[in-house]
């Protein structure tokens, strides 16, 4: 299934290529995490709406403007940014991105909308089934996380952490296969395994 894109549309005639705050189309959408500042205070965040260039954070203790902060969305993983408005509800971010980051927060922004708007299920490549037992998945500084597997697949598998569970984006090892985590809720997170020239470069 083709989803529509949401997130970015066409820049306006003449506009610079690099960075025109109006190419990038902002969406309202509720995600959650945190965000720590430069003084390692860590903070709650909610979204209030969002693009794969920045987002307006709703918090009743937000930075200064002009900080730069790191936020670790739920659904998106980690993205750092810079405060460019404060607000009395808030505060706005603007992404301090690559090119290639931020085409695939585009694409996952689409999907999440188009999930919200369509009732879509999370798409799979291959059927998942139901397992049980202990599992130790070693994350990306290579700290070992003891995990309770949930289910399995080809592609992919999803566990219960026992401890604080990685962030959407991390790469990690599941037994040898490395793997990246695409979803995370709770405790639960879920990983996709790296194949070919993904895995040689993680």
């Amino acid at each position: 299934m083709t989803l529509p894109n949401l997130l970015r549309s066409a820049p306006a005639p003449g506009a610079s290529p690099r960075r025109d705050r109006r190419s990038y189309k902002r969406v309202d959408l509720r995600l959650t995490g945190r965000f720590l500042t430069s003084d390692s205070d860590d903070r709650e965040l909610l979204t209030s709406n969002v693009s794969c260039d920045g987002a307006f954070i709703l918090s009743s203790t937000p930075p200064d403007s002009g900080q730069q902060i790191v936020c670790y969305f739920d659904e998106l993983g980690r993205v750092v940014a810079e405060v460019i408005r404060m607000t009395p509800g808030g505060f706005a971010v603007r992404f301090q991105t690559s090119h290639l980051k931020r085409d695939k927060l585009a694409d996952r922004l689409t999907w999440l909308v188009n999930k919200d708007i369509l009732g879509l299920d999370e798409e799979r490549a291959a059927p998942r089934f139901s397992a049980t037992g202990q599992a130790c998945v070693i994350l990306s500084d290579g700290t070992q996380l003891q995990c309770r597997l949930t289910d399995i697949s080809l592609t992919g598998a999803a566990f219960e952490a026992l401890g604080t569970p990685p962030y959407v984006g991390d790469r990690v090892h599941t037994g040898n296969l490395p793997a990246e985590v695409v979803r995370v809720a709770g405790k639960s997170f879920a990983v996709r395994y790296l194949r070919g020239a993904e895995a040689a470069a993680s």
